[in-house]
C-alpha cells in the first residue's frame, strides 16, 4: 500500500462547478462536526457512454460518504468523454487537497496518468466501475463485467432458432469494461457461432459507448445484411437505444431481439413496450458503498484487505478487488428485482405509451 500523505492545507468544496477554498476542519464545522475530515474526488468519465455516472452514482457515492464520514468533502468531477479534463480534474483535486481519488477511468491512457499523478502525491486510488489497468491502483469495486455480457449472450442463446444471424454492437474497447463485456458476450456465443447453430453476421465497436455511433453502426450493419437480422448483442441501454432508433427506421422494432444493461428507465421501458428484450441489472447503491468504504479506510490509513472479495491482476500487480453481481432482468422478473429493490419504480417506468403496462 502507498504511504499516505495527510494534509491540513486548504481544501476546496465543489458547488455549482467550482470550487472554493476552506480547511478540512472549516468544512466539517460547516456540516456540524467539529473534527477534521476527508477530502474525496470522485472522478466521473462522460455522460454519453452512461447517465448513470452523474444521476445515480454521484449522489449514492456522496451519500454513501457522508454517512461514514459526516462533513467529509466531495469533489465530483465529469470528463465528459475528455481524456485532458479528466487528468486536469485529477490535478485540480490533488491541488484541493484530496485524500483518496475515486475514478472510473475514461480510457487507458487517462487512467495511467492519473494513477502516475496520485503516486507522486502519494493519494490512494479506488478504481470505480472500470478497471484502471496498467498502473498502480490501491482497490477496484465493481460488477463482474464478464457476466454481464455472458448474461446478454446466453439470453440470445436461448431465444434464437437454428440458422439465426446476431449482429454484435459492442462497446468501447480501449477500457477495461469495455472488453470484458465483449468477451462475456462472446464466451456465450462462440460456441454456437463455431457450431454453425447461429451465424454472427456483422459485428462493431462503440467508441465511448456513444449511442449516435452505435446508432450509425446498426444502419450499416442492416444496410450490408439487407434488413436481415434476428438479433443485436448490444452491451448497455444507452448504445440498446441508437440501436432501436436505426431498426425503427426499417420498421423493425420489436422483430429483432435486443440486450442491454444498466436497467435504466427508458431500457425498462423499451422492454415494457417489446422494443428491447432484457437488460441487466447492477445494484449501483451496493457499489457505491463499497467504494466508499474502501476510499474511507484508505483516507484512514488502515489496510483495504479485509474488504475485498478476491484479487485482480490489472497488469501492475494484484489488487484487492470487491465484485458485486449483476442480475439479468426480463419482463418476467422486473417487478421482483429492480422493482422490489426499490432501484426504480413502476410510476417512473411506465409511462406515456407504457402507462399501466408494467408487471406487477
Amino acid at each position: 500500500m502507498r504511504n499516505r500523505i495527510f494534509s491540513s492545507l486548504a481544501v476546496a468544496v465543489v458547488a455549482a462547478g467550482s470550487l472554493s477554498a476552506c480547511s478540512k476542519g472549516d468544512a466539517a464545522g460547516a456540516s456540524g462536526g467539529g473534527s477534521e475530515h476527508h477530502v474525496y474526488a470522485f472522478l466521473m468519465p462522460c455522460s454519453t457512454c452512461a447517465d448513470r455516472f452523474e444521476n445515480q452514482d454521484k449522489p449514492l457515492f456522496e451519500a454513501a460518504i457522508q454517512k461514514i464520514d459526516p462533513g467529509a468533502v466531495v469533489i465530483a468531477t465529469n470528463a465528459q468523454g475528455d481524456s485532458a479534463a479528466q487528468i486536469s480534474q485529477t490535478e485540480a483535486a490533488i491541488s484541493n487537497g484530496a485524500d483518496v481519488i475515486v475514478v472510473s477511468p475514461l480510457d487507458e491512457s487517462a487512467g495511467s496518468a492519473i494513477s502516475a499523478k496520485a503516486e507522486a502525491a502519494g493519494i490512494p486510488v479506488v478504481s470505480y466501475d472500470g478497471l484502471l489497468t496498467g498502473a498502480p491502483i490501491d482497490y477496484y469495486v465493481s460488477f463482474d463485467n464478464e457476466k454481464v455480457g455472458e448474461f446478454q449472450g446466453q439470453y440470445l442463446a436461448d431465444n434464437l432458432k437454428p440458422g439465426a444471424s446476431v449482429v454484435m454492437i459492442n462497446g468501447d474497447q480501449t477500457i477495461a469494461p469495455g472488453r470484458d463485456f465483449k468477451a462475456g458476450a462472446h464466451a456465450a456465443l462462440d460456441p454456437l457461432f463455431d457450431s454453425g447453430q447461429l451465424k454472427l453476421a456483422y459485428e462493431s465497436d462503440t467508441a465511448q459507448f456513444d449511442p449516435a455511433k452505435a446508432q450509425a453502426s446498426m444502419e450499416q450493419a442492416l444496410t450490408k445484411l439487407g434488413d436481415q437480422a434476428d438479433a443485436v448483442l448490444v452491451p448497455n441501454d444507452g448504445i440498446a437505444g441508437g440501436v432501436i432508433n436505426a431498426l425503427a427506421a426499417r420498421n423493425l422494432v420489436g422483430k429483432v431481439l435486443v440486450t442491454g444493461q444498466d436497467a435504466t428507465d427508458a431500457g425498462l421501458q423499451r422492454i415494457v413496450l417489446g422494443q428491447q428484450s432484457m437488460t441487466v441489472y447492477k445494484a449501483l447503491k451496493d457499489e457505491a458503498e463499497a467504494a466508499a468504504a474502501a476510499a474511507f479506510a484508505l483516507a484512514e490509513g488502515d489496510d483495504v484487505s479485509s474488504l475485498a472479495t478476491g484479487s485482480t491482476d490489472n497488469g501492475a500487480g494484484e489488487v484487492p478487488t470487491q465484485l458485486l453481481a449483476p442480475v439479468a432482468v426480463t419482463l418476467d422478473n422486473m417487478a421482483s428485482t429492480v422493482f422490489a429493490d426499490g432501484f426504480t419504480t413502476a410510476d417512473k417506468v411506465c409511462t406515456g405509451e407504457a402507462a399501466g403496462k408494467c408487471p406487477q
